[in-house]
């Protein structure tokens, strides 16, 4: 029987474009920045915690695109249920904890970078019918 994770994430795009994706240390995907709840968190709160931990970074102007499923881009047998918001971010995003690489990418031609199945199956049609 497949596990769940249920985290909620951002969506955060330059001026160009280009989606800041992150890469777990230990892992080849990249995938949007963002993470699970803690006990008593809502989504905003969460969010707001997981950016500050992994970018050193706060967000603004959250807004809801919406909840998205797909494989677990790290785990076997697990499925990832997001909550996902357009946000944009107050601060330079800077890579830490359990990141070990942040970078802006055009996630429509990401080259040989790997890309998280929920991001481009779900997300980023999703941000295209905008």
């Amino acid at each position: 029987m497949s596990q769940l994770i249920e985290i909620v994430t951002a969506v955060i795009r330059d001026d160009d474009g280009r989606w800041l994706v992150v890469r777990k240390r230990g892992s080849r995907i990249f995938m949007k920045p963002g993470g699970k709840r803690e006990p008593g968190e809502d989504d905003l709160t969460a969010l707001a915690r997981e950016i500050r931990e992994e970018l050193a970074c706060g967000i603004v102007d959250p807004v809801l695109l919406g909840v998205f499923e797909a494989p677990a881009a790290n785990e076997h047998d697990t499925t990832v249920r997001a909550v996902v918001y357009l946000a944009r971010l107050d601060g330079q995003p800077t890579a830490q904890a359990e990141i070990e690489e942040a970078l802006w990418l055009d996630v429509a031609a990401p080259g040989e970078r790997r890309l998280a199945r929920l991001l481009t199956e779900q997300v980023l049609p999703a941000v295209r019918a905008l």
